[in-house]
């Protein structure tokens, strides 16, 4: 299973990537931004987006918009982090068709319940 993470700070795709790998994934990509993730999800197959919610150049909520317009990765499970629990902001990205969100900072046993709650079993 690949997993993109897009987060515009270096430090947090590191830890993010340190509690995946705990987590026992192993095929992490990483990209700065969302025109750098569009970039990636164009090119290659990924199986699950964990993205930062307010980066440069493109958010993370239109990162989002565009996964669910594209017919090939519309499907892929998005799992949005944001620092804001605002509530118009969460509902937003739902209405967008994220599958999830998580509020940082985070544990890694919080990363790995959201992600038990979007990804497919087996």
């Amino acid at each position: 299973m690949t997993v993109l993470v897009v987060d515009d700070f270096a430090t947090m795709r590191r830890i993010i990537r340190n509690i995946l790998r705990e987590l026992d994934f192993k095929d992490i990509v990483e990209a700065e931004n969302g025109t750098a993730a569009v970039r990636i999800l164009e090119s290659q197959k990924v199986d699950l987006v964990i993205s930062d919610w307010n980066m440069p150049k493109m958010t993370g909520l239109e990162l989002l918009k565009w996964v669910r317009a594209n017919e090939k990765a519309r499907d892929i499970p998005f799992l949005m982090v944001t620092a804001e629990a605002q509530k118009e902001n969460i509902v937003e990205a739902i209405k967008a068709g994220v599958n999830n969100y998580i509020v940082k900072p985070f544990t890694a046993a919080v990363l790995s319940e959201k992600l038990e709650k979007i990804l497919p079993k087996g």
